[in-house]
């Protein structure tokens, strides 16, 4: 029983990053309630799989940490939405630093291609509001990348 508790929370992650996109799709926001579930699931995550309190679960918490305070500034900059902010920093609880910077890489280019396409559509049918880029969703994108492929259910990863 408790080697499929992993999955178990990696199906609940998954379900989460999905609610987050959709919901950044419909309203251009992501509920504090889901970013919370995200981080909060990441210690029982932790705990099923195992993971040692140092150097894990401490370098986990330290590299989330200064994940939010980069993408902090960029809301300060108003290039990024608070939710989005959060979302990252909750999914970074969740990965090893090579995962991380493979979900920021995805997140990143999926990011470019909706923007492009926002873009695109935008040029042929203007309005007179600047298109706003649903950012939860290449955020999801990413998690969703990295969570397919393996790399979130490893134990002490």
């Amino acid at each position: 029983m408790s080697n499929i508790l992993p999955q178990i929370f990696t199906i609940l992650l998954i379900v989460l990053m999905l609610i987050a996109g959709w919901t950044d799709i419909r309203s251009r926001t992501i509920p504090n309630e889901v970013n919370a579930a995200i981080a909060l699931l990441a210690v029982g995550w932790w705990f099923v799989c195992g993971l040692p309190l140092w150097p894990a679960i401490g370098v986990r918490i330290a590299v989330a940490l200064v994940v939010f305070a980069i993408f902090a500034l960029l809301f300060a900059f108003r290039m990024m939405g608070g939710g989005d902010v959060k979302m990252i920093a909750a999914l970074a609880l969740w990965l090893p630093f090579a995962s991380l910077m493979t979900m920021l890489t995805v997140m990143a280019l999926a990011g470019g291609v909706i923007t492009l396409f926002l873009l695109v559509r935008h040029r042929w049918r203007p309005n007179e509001n600047k298109p706003q880029v649903p950012y939860g969703i290449a955020i999801a994108i990413g998690g969703l990348w990295v969570s397919g492929n393996g790399l979130l259910t490893m134990p002490g990863s």
